[in-house]
């Protein structure tokens, strides 16, 4: 069943506070490849809480992740993340298309700070496989 359209829009809850600690950049660089010695997290390391909102959008709209297929992730920065913040994402749909049975989702993810400051934006595209 494709996915309704009138989710283009729509934004989801924001995730719960996230504590970005030393020891969970350095685990994420660890299990990623990355070089850490301190300082600013990965480029990557927003993916972890930009999971947590698509996991939660796909939860509330009864998506099964078995079939989903992650097209493509950006971020884009005010600034970096670091040890010491407190993190939330905020997932809006952007857009949604069909094609060849499947759904094309297009994701936004705004990551703020504990006052509410942007830190970053993560768009994705996420597509839906269609049912058999």
């Amino acid at each position: 069943m494709p996915v309704d359209p009138s989710l283009v829009g729509r934004t989801f809850p924001p995730t719960r506070p996230y504590d970005v600690t030393e020891e969970r950049v350095r685990t994420f660089a660890a299990a990623t490849g990355a070089a850490y010695d301190g300082g600013p997290a990965p480029a990557t390391f927003p993916i972890v809480l930009a999971f947590e909102a698509m996991h939660a959008f796909l939860e509330a709209e009864a998506l099964d992740l078995f079939r989903i297929v992650h097209g493509e992730q950006r971020f884009a920065y005010e600034r970096p993340v670091v040890p010491g913040d407190v993190l939330t994402a905020t997932l809006s749909v952007a857009t949604l298309r069909q094609i060849g049975g499947n759904d094309i989702i297009g994701t936004t993810s705004e990551i703020t700070d504990g006052s509410g400051t942007l830190v970053c934006t993560g768009t994705a595209t996420l597509v839906h496989r269609g049912g058999e």
